[in-house]
Parts: structure tokens; sequence; C-alpha cells
């Protein structure tokens, strides 16, 4: 005779403890210092409260909390690093939203100018149960929609050149959006409008440094500010 044995399973909702270690906006700050790192720039406060849009004091206090977590370390001139513990963690962070980013645009359908704001918002909820299944659904993806790498990823590091030191005369090919210009979504739409996006192929007709940059694509030709080209990165071939 079989004898049931009822299993007894944990409420879900009560497995749920104090966080620990950093919070959610910590967590965002890492992100940051870990993208300005990879540029081979001095981090610094003023950069972190430019880019996340905050005033001075609110980075002071941040970067104290991720300081005293040991994070971070601060150096003599105020330039901030990651220790250890904090790459992983911002690593972790980078990998996720990117992957997001993949999930949202191959398989929900998501428009390109949305990706970037829909996934800070589910970057942090995302547990590693769903993001095996997440990276199930996006493929062997190395970079982002926005032609970023995904940390853990044989991603491509051919050095790419920035489309403001574009001349005329050159076949620019689009790779990489900078990730501080993600945060504009106005920028975004601008640059989806107008076929602006890694991979997309241009020429590059006229350059002048005070009006910016008139490329030629397979449709139309576009002139481009200083402003804008800076945060395009990409291939730049010299067809004269």
């Amino acid at each position: 005779m079989a004898i049931g044995i009822a299993v007894k399973r944990e409420n879900p909702r009560r497995r749920r403890t104090v966080q620990e270690g950093p919070t959610s906006k910590e967590r965002e700050y890492l992100e940051v210092i870990y993208y300005l790192s990879m540029r081979d720039e001095p981090v610094i406060s003023a950069q972190l409260a430019r880019w996340m849009g905050v005033q001075p004091p609110t980075v002071t206090h941040a970067v104290g909390q991720l300081e005293q977590k040991s994070y971070i370390l601060r150096k003599e001139r105020g330039e901030i690093v990651l220790t250890e513990a904090g790459r992983v963690l911002a690593e972790d962070v980078v990998r996720r939203h990117c992957l997001l980013e993949c999930f949202l645009l191959d398989v929900m359908g998501m428009p390109w100018h949305m990706l970037h704001e829909e996934a800070v918002r589910l970057e942090h909820a995302l547990s590693p149960t769903m993001e095996r299944y997440v990276i199930a659904l996006v493929g062997q993806a190395t970079t982002c929609p926005h032609g970023n790498p995904i940390p853990g990823t044989p991603a491509d590091r051919t050095e790419l050149v920035s489309l403001e030191s574009g001349k005329p005369g050159m076949q620019f090919t689009i790779r990489r959006i900078l990730e501080e210009a993600e945060e504009d979504s106005d920028l975004l739409q601008y640059l989806a409008a107008n076929e602006l996006i890694p991979g997309n192929r241009f020429f590059i007709t006229d350059s002048l440094s005070t009006y910016g940059i008139t490329l030629r694509g397979c449709n139309h030709d576009i002139t481009i500010s200083p402003e804008i080209a800076a945060v395009l990165q990409g291939e730049a071939v010299s067809l004269i």
C-alpha cells in the first residue's frame, strides 16, 4: 500500500530576507563606475554625478557607502577604483542588463530605443534561474543591441574609433553606442529614426568641426552634431 507523503513547500515570499550587500541604487553606481573604468579613464565623483543626473552630495554619500562595504577604493586624488568584489558585482549587473536588452529586442520585439530604460527597471530583479532561461533564449549574444560587450562572453575587442574623428571620403560602420548616451531616451529615439545603429554603414561626405559630420546612407544624407558623432564608435576605412 502506497503511503502518500505531503511535501511542505516554503512560501517563496517567506524566503525573502532583508537585502544584504549593495542596494539597487548602489549597484547602479557600481555599474557606472565599471563603464567608466573600462575606458581607462580616472573615475571621479563629478563624472558619476553627471552620468547619474544627481547632485555632488548625493554621489559623495553613495560612494561613502560603497567604500564602507569594500566595493570601491578611493585614492588620494579622489579617483574611484573598484575592488575585486566590486568588479564582480558590477560585471554581474552589466551582464544581466545586456542580456535583458537582447531578450527585450529579440524575443519581445521591443523597439530599439526603449531597451535600455526597460532593462534598467528589470536588471536588479533578475534571479540566477531566470538569467539562465534568458541566456537560452538570446543564444550566443556577445554584445548588447547597442554594441557594448557582455561581460563573460568572447566579444570582439577590435579597437574602435569615434565618428567624431571621421574625415570626408571615409566609410564608417557603426559598431557601438557609448553607454552614457543610452541614458538619453530622446537621443536613442533620434538615432533609431535615422538608422544610426550598430551594423549600419555610412559614407562621410563632409566634416566640419563647427557644424558636424554629413553622412550618406542607403536612402538619405544626414548631418549630425559633433556631440552625437562623439557617442558613435565604429570602424573607419578610407575610400580615397
